[in-house]
């Protein structure tokens, strides 16, 4: 079994900057943790950009499709920035046999309190169990459907279109 890798930057693949606190998109984080770890699959990491996701453009999308198109591997993991995740993951929706699920991280890889090591390595949990093909969002424990998906800026996670909240119980 294989697996590809595509990174476009964001989050997870930020590196301190300056002495401002500032960052800049690096070199894929995926790369370092992977051979830290003792996996027991043979992978490809493809950089495709090295954006903040906030800075990404139709045409950037388009080029994360195609890159999923042309891979060889059926099973595609891509790490991607948190803020428009959801709307490439849309776009990617509908590609016949391929099980693509996209990660990131809310602090970067090279963080010691970053999430990018257990969003990967869920990611990658979900392409080997899940049965069937399609496009998923792996974040903080979970797995979403983009359709059906929204990030919480102010809690800091990603939850469930289909949640009731109390009040909407109460009201027919």
């Amino acid at each position: 079994m294989r697996i590809r890798f595509l990174t476009v930057g964001g989050t997870i693949d930020k590196v301190y900057f300056d002495k401002l606190s500032q960052y800049e998109v690096g070199p894929p984080g995926v790369e370092r943790i992977l051979r830290e770890l003792p996996v027991a699959f043979e992978y490809e990491v493809q950089s495709l950009l090295r954006k903040d996701s906030l800075d990404m453009d139709d045409q950037d999308r388009q080029l994360v499709v195609q890159a999923v198109r042309r891979s060889p591997e059926r099973l595609i993991v891509i790490t991607h920035g948190t803020d428009t995740m959801i709307d490439t993951a849309r776009l990617l929706v509908g590609i016949p046999d391929r099980r693509v699920v996209l990660t990131g991280a809310m602090q970067p890889a090279n963080f010691h309190n970053t999430d990018a090591i257990f969003n990967i390595g869920q990611a990658i949990g979900v392409l080997m169990a899940g049965p069937e093909d399609g496009v998923f969002l792996a974040m903080s424990g979970r797995v979403f459907d983009p359709q059906r998906v929204r990030k919480n800026r102010e809690k800091g996670i990603f939850e469930d279109l289909d949640v009731i909240s109390p009040n909407s119980a109460r009201n027919p």
